[in-house]
């Protein structure tokens, strides 16, 4: 079984027709990890005591789980019609979301993860880390990075 990380970008994309092209008729779970409301906000540290006290956390759980989960099944789709045996499963945020994928991956008994990858260089990838990098160094199994077809291209052009 494969896990394909799923964020309805398209290096998520990208991974799913990969993986379709690649690995014809697998069982893949994709796999969407969203951020409780808590999490997000605490990682703002001083900014917390900003946030008014009436916030309904469990709503606004409610609706990220909701919208994580129409997400993956929008990913799932599109495996299932590029002839992939999908199917959605959404999980909220451990401690980092690499993290969360290498563990779920586990629970799921993956022989691979698939991840899409941004291509961020320089700065941008200093600030923002990168999840493929972080899965790929940690990860336990196999791990296929895929980039878009709009990054593959930028490194066609400039030969990296």
């Amino acid at each position: 079984m494969i896990v394909i990380c799923y964020d309805g970008s398209a290096d998520a994309d990208a991974a799913v027709d990969a993986v379709a092209a690649l690995m014809p008729s697998q069982a893949v779970t994709l796999l969407t990890v969203w951020e409780p409301f808590l999490e997000v906000v605490t990682r703002f540290g001083p900014g917390l005591e900003m946030w008014p006290s009436d916030v309904d956390h469990q709503q606004i759980d409610a609706a990220a789980a909701n919208a994580a989960k129409d997400l993956v099944e929008e990913g799932a789709q599109r495996a299932r019609q590029a002839g992939l045996d999908a199917r959605g499963v959404t999980v909220p945020r451990g401690a980092t979301i690499a993290e969360t994928i290498i563990g779920e991956a586990r629970e799921q008994s993956a022989g691979l993860i698939v991840i899409g990858t941004r291509g961020l260089t320089g700065v941008k990838s200093m600030m923002l880390g990168s999840v493929s990098h972080a899965v790929l160094q940690h990860a336990d199994r196999p791990v296929l990075i895929v980039p878009s077809a709009e990054v593959a291209a930028k490194r066609q052009a400039h030969g990296s």
